[in-house]
């Protein structure tokens, strides 16, 4: 097991750049705001620009931030693998005729939620001393797998070098080891470059039903919600990444959690180093993980788990306020901040217990940062939602493709592509709409120009 204290790695945030095709379909079982959205007007412009504001602010406060960029989409190749020929515009219109929902689910802009993207092990933890990258599988959703293939070959060309970098492809896509990436991974440590405990947490095992149910007391109750996350795909990346065993948890989320909407983790838990806020309703067994943690990391280490209690915000707040999708980061010279969505401000019992926090003098975070990132949370993703973190000591952030990170110029030139290539109002029944499919290869044709990326998608090969 490499022993090694990177004690000046940081840790880089990797914003997913909101696609072209930004729209609201409902594609997402059990994620609330994605259903009671569904078929409205989308601002894919709109939605890019409140992307990148976010990317840039986190820069000007001394972040490493980085940009992903977004996925073809509507995915012609999905189509043409499931029989379907002729001309892009005669394949889009017999898919609107003959099957609606594919059409919206190649159309997907989804690939923006980068918390989704893969999971990623940094070289404290790993015993060959290289950050290792499993891109996720997403296959509980159709309109998300088709990411998978895409999401792995960007990873590849920004993280590069095999002697700092090991990418390993998405694990099988079935059931039992099912993964939704970086969104339901957590890592608890004193600093980002010491070793640390990696938890997975997971929504059912190898012999539980997909659906879960309501009531964690009633098995009998009618199922209604995917629990997306597999326990085996958390033993799987452990093995891969390398990790020790005994810097490495497995930790249920209830199932009332995911019945009301938090069908990842990171909407009802947020961890950074030493400090996990979470809900009382999060987990199923809490106690188990505390004890771990002293055993792996030592008694010197103090974790400070903060619980919310339903008395204080209920979970349905939690949902619909994306309190625990929040951020947390450590500002140069500042501390931790806390990034978290407008609607946090607005909603009195979220934005009371993040000034209880800020207030509390035995809890790290001091200050906070409020975003508009309406147009991501309309289809259930928040800050956290649109990151992947990756820690990175200084060989390994100077080895990042650079043309990826976030500088105030290379800000003004995403602006620019965004306000010159995208809509300013989008509806589903727009994705059959051929003029969209040119629009959006011309964009993401031009990003790879931008960003030195090469012939990144099936269409510019």
């Amino acid at each position: 097991m490499n022993e090694i204290t990177h004690l000046t790695a940081i840790e880089a945030n990797f914003d997913g750049l909101v696609g072209p095709t930004h729209h609201y379909a409902g594609l997402a079982q059990g994620n609330r705001a994605s259903a009671r959205n569904a078929a409205q007007r989308s601002n894919p412009r709109e939605a890019a620009l409140q992307g990148l504001a976010k990317m840039r602010a986190l820069a000007d406060l001394g972040l490493a931030q980085g940009v992903l960029p977004p996925q073809e989409r509507p995915h012609l190749p999905t189509l043409r693998a499931q029989g379907y020929r002729g001309r892009d515009a005669y394949v889009l219109d017999h898919v609107r005729r003959d099957d609606p929902d594919l059409l919206l689910a190649v159309g997907s802009a989804s690939s923006m939620w980068a918390a989704n993207a893969a999971t990623v092990s940094p070289s404290a933890d790993t015993a060959d001393g290289r950050v290792h990258f499993t891109s996720a599988n997403l296959v509980s959703h159709r309109h998300r797998a088709i990411e998978a293939a895409t999401t792995a070959r960007v990873l590849a060309k920004l993280f590069a070098d095999p002697e700092l970098f090991v990418h390993h492809g998405p694990l099988p896509a079935m059931p039992a080891t099912a993964d939704e990436g970086a969104a339901n991974h957590m890592r608890l440590c004193s600093d980002v470059g010491e070793a640390g405990l990696e938890v997975f947490v997971y929504g059912r095992d190898a012999k539980d039903p997909i659906d879960v149910v309501a009531d964690d007391a009633d098995p009998d109750a009618a199922p209604v919600a995917p629990a997306r996350q597999a326990r085996g795909a958390g033993e799987a990346i452990a093995r891969r990444h390398r990790l020790r065993p005994a810097r490495v948890a497995h930790l249920r989320q209830a199932p009332s959690a995911i019945a009301a909407g938090a069908f990842h983790n990171d909407v009802v838990a947020v961890a950074h180093r030493g400090l996990l806020l979470h809900h009382e309703h999060a987990f199923m067994d809490l106690e188990a993980l505390r004890t771990q943690a002293g055993k792996a990391l030592g008694p010197e280490f103090r974790p400070r788990f903060v619980e919310v209690r339903d008395k204080q915000l209920s979970l349905d707040d939690a949902v619909a306020s994306y309190l625990f999708n929040s951020q947390i980061v450590d500002v140069p010279g500042r501390g931790m901040w806390l990034i978290c969505a407008q609607e946090c401000r607005e909603m009195t019992r979220a934005w009371n217990l993040i000034q209880e926090w800020i207030a509390d003098p035995t809890l790290p975070i001091r200050g906070v940062e409020v975003f508009d990132l309406r147009q991501s949370m309309r289809n259930g993703g928040g800050p956290a939602c649109l990151r992947l973190r990756v820690v990175l000591t200084p060989q390994q952030q100077a080895a990042v493709h650079a043309p990826c990170w976030i500088t105030p110029e290379r800000h003004g030139q995403l602006v620019d592509w965004v306000r010159r290539h995208y809509r300013d109002r989008l509806v589903p029944a727009d994705l059959a709409d051929p003029q969209l499919l040119d629009e959006s290869r011309t964009a993401l044709d031009r990003l790879t120009q931008l960003l030195g990326l090469g012939s990144l998608y099936e269409f510019q090969r």
